[in-house]
């Protein structure tokens, strides 16, 4: 037993090495930790004397397998104890290092050794925590999320407001939902969209309301005069500008082609003024006179009305053979507003009919007093066919300027202002300006509205090129950005950057169309959202014929439909107009234009009319002609005859006949009927046959008996009143 004791422990190896190992380490592991440890080279123990079964072999002595076996089983032996106790050791170090090599050696265990992947146990369990790892930190990186937003605090921004701004860019700067802008809105009783635009106090009071801070936004001022301490150009007696008024019809254009010697209103539509005209006509001794010829339609009172605003003085034509008509007193007011005095010169003398004393009485009622008459007001008898005081009428204009003395500077920066505009083929835009102050050159930089440009071309009312231009000089100006609109102001600037300018401020303020405002609770979609609406595209020659046709529609009015125009610009009628129409189901109207062959092409294609005009009215009428096609018929009804039930007849199939007797006019079948019982409407419906002697009949006449049968009806009886009527739809105008 002793000897057993003492006897050393020794491995044994089997051929099978795959099988030993695995069992055992299996075993030692479920008790132990296992650390791989590196592998000792073997070394060979050179003090016992001992010689390897390798050098016995190289000396050529026998191979020993037993001996080599042996000395193979005590090696492997040594060193599974000596693991034993170092693993040992290394467990009780690991509960005594430091927290600080703790993960150093977590990291070094999860690592996967061939030992570990044959612990298949082993194996699963670590995969089966390292997904729960995973898991656990998932779910606190959503933990923390959460904690973030429930700790969220809202950030109070700066907000710079301007003058107007839109939804969309203010909700961008206070970092907020357009949504709850427009929601906000809506409950302030306001419909807007983020396109729309607000005013500065409106954005002030949103802003404050979501808890941000307003700050107004400087308004960049830009001087369009120039500086006080600039250089002060001499004052020069300049022509005076004079606008030719008065009603439609009554000799205005053709007073003017007198006084010029030309034919202008042979080339007018209709035969009459839809656009301004400038001209200059000599008056004798270096005076020239600048006359504005102005339409008389009804349409035209924004021409007009702009043409009184740049003029000096003011030529009133009344036709001696039709008296004061509407425009001829809006002519006058017009004047009186404008605070130009007024010359009358009464035209078409030379009929027959005429009653000037009439209409100097008439004229006074507008404080028009003739100096005949103890008044101040200059009157000249005048024809324009026969060119009767033509120079009577100049000499007035003259004396009445030299009355007003009036100058203005030949030289600095040049002003004016715009009478007509128009997009010429070839050209461009083109405009029409009024020169009345400094000079005028080809080549200046200029801003007219809200557009820029450089002059590349001047034209004069004969249609000469020139380079200059002084005041009262009416001319046309090539190369602009896009066509001015009439009435703007004209300015010449230093440079190209200060036009830019100025022309960006100016966009920015005409947005104002679309400005929304709290405080009156503007409506931005119409509430009269029973009436139909008529969709317009106009297209005209010049920008005053598509501002006066506008006004013109717009001020059609009706408690069933409207005008609305979508799209009212000038050029010719392209393809993006007839793209428009076709997906708004608008009416294209042209107003002295025609259209591409493009846009022409792609109407037929699309069945989409185009209507050419050059008169205003008559594209007035059309438009109402297409409003009145929108109205619903009147419905008109007329009793055609009346019967009384006198009996009730019951038939074989459970049906019922009326026999009745006609008592006034016709009843026929088919007809519209209404059974009245005791001054009620039972039944309104239609005839469904009539019988007259066990025969079908087409129609009763009075004093004769029948039998009615009615549709989808049987609950009549005696002595009820049987009225047959018709239906008349009468088409509706909008004017009736």
């Amino acid at each position: 037993m002793e000897k057993n004791k003492n006897k050393k422990k020794t491995l044994t190896i089997s051929s099978s090495f795959t099988k030993g190992p695995a069992s055992f380490t299996r075993n030692k592991i479920e008790k132990k930790s296992f650390v791989p440890q590196k592998k000792k080279s073997f070394k060979p123990n050179f003090k016992s004397g001992k010689t390897w079964p390798s050098q016995q072999l190289s000396k050529g002595k026998p191979n020993n397998r037993n001996l080599n076996r042996r000395f193979a089983e005590q090696e492997a032996t040594k060193r599974f104890i000596g693991s034993d106790k170092k693993i040992l050791d290394r467990d009780k170090a690991r509960e005594k290092t430091p927290a600080k090599n703790k993960d150093f050696q977590t990291r070094r265990q999860s690592k996967l050794t061939i030992s570990r992947a044959m612990n298949v146990e082993e194996f699963e369990i670590k995969q089966r925590s390292l997904a729960s790892v995973k898991r656990a930190r998932l779910r606190e990186k959503q933990d923390e999320k959460s904690d973030t937003k429930k700790e969220f605090k809202k950030v109070i921004r700066e907000v710079k407001i301007p003058e107007q701004i839109t939804i969309q860019e203010l909700s961008n700067r206070m970092a907020e939902q357009s949504a709850s802008i427009i929601k906000f809105l809506l409950n302030m009783g306001v419909k807007a969209t983020i396109n729309h635009s607000i005013d500065k106090d409106t954005s002030e009071y949103i802003v404050r309301e979501f808890g941000h801070t307003p700050i107004f936004e400087e308004v960049p001022t830009v001087s369009l005069s120039k500086k006080s301490d600039e250089k002060k150009y001499n004052l020069e007696t300049r022509p005076p500008i004079v606008t030719i008024m008065g009603h439609v019809d009554h000799g205005k254009t053709s007073l003017l082609d007198s006084l010029r010697n030309s034919d202008v209103v042979s080339g007018e539509h209709g035969g009459i003024t839809q656009h301004i005209g400038a001209y200059q006509v000599s008056a004798g001794k270096n005076k020239i006179i600048t006359f504005i010829d102005t339409p008389g339609h009804a349409a035209f009172t924004e021409m007009r009305a702009r043409g009184s605003k740049v003029t000096d003085i003011v030529v009133l034509v009344v036709a001696a053979d039709d008296g004061v008509k509407p425009q001829t007193v809006e002519a006058i007011q017009h004047s009186k507003a404008a605070k130009v005095p007024i010359i009358v010169a009464i035209n078409k003398c030379d009929l027959p009919g005429s009653n000037i004393e009439k209409i100097k009485n008439d004229l006074m009622r507008y404080e028009l007093i003739a100096e005949s008459l103890s008044g101040d007001t200059l009157f000249v008898e005048v024809s324009a066919t026969k060119k009767t005081n033509l120079d009577k009428l100049k000499e007035n204009i003259i004396l009445q300027s030299e009355v007003l003395d009036l100058k203005a500077a030949k030289k600095g920066n040049a002003k004016g202002i715009v009478l007509e505009s128009k997009i010429d083929k070839g050209r461009g835009p083109v405009s029409t300006i009024l020169v009345t102050e400094g000079e005028l050159k080809k080549g200046d930089h200029f801003v007219c509205g809200s557009t820029f440009g450089k002059i590349r071309a001047m034209i004069d009312f004969e249609a000469k090129n020139v380079d200059r231009a002084y005041p009262s000089s009416p001319v046309e100006i090539l190369g602009m950005k896009e066509p001015a609109n009439a009435g703007d102001e004209f300015l010449v600037v230093e440079n190209e950057v200060e036009s830019k300018k100025i022309s960006d401020f100016r966009r920015v303020g005409k947005k104002s169309n679309n400005t929304l405002a709290l405080k009156d609770k503007t409506k931005i979609f119409d509430n009269e959202s029973t009436k139909k609406e008529l969709n317009v595209i106009l297209k005209s020659d010049v920008q005053g014929s598509s501002e006066a046709l506008r006004n013109a529609i717009n001020k059609i009015t009706h408690s069933e439909v409207k005008p609305k125009i979508i799209l009212s610009d000038i050029g010719m009628i392209n393809e993006t107009d007839i793209s428009l129409a076709k997906a708004s189901n608008a009416i294209v109207i042209g107003f002295n234009v025609k259209p591409n062959p493009e846009a022409k092409k792609n109407a037929q294609s699309q069945n989409i009319k185009i209507e050419f005009f050059n008169i205003i009215y008559k594209a007035i009428e059309h438009v109402e002609n297409s409003l009145s096609g929108l109205l619903e018929p009147d419905r008109k009804e007329s009793v055609e005859g009346t019967a009384e039930i006198l009996k009730i007849f019951k038939l074989s199939n459970s049906g019922k006949v009326a026999g009745s007797k006609v008592t006034d006019g016709e009843i026929k079948n088919n007809s519209k009927a209404r059974i009245i019982r005791d001054g009620k409407v039972i039944y309104d419906g239609q005839i469904a046959s009539i019988f007259r002697e066990k025969n079908a009949a087409k129609e009763v006449k009075s004093g004769l008996e029948c039998g009615i049968t009615f549709r989808n009806f049987l609950d009549f009886k005696e002595k009820d009143m049987i009225e047959s009527y018709k239906v008349d739809m009468i088409e509706r105008q909008i004017n009736d």
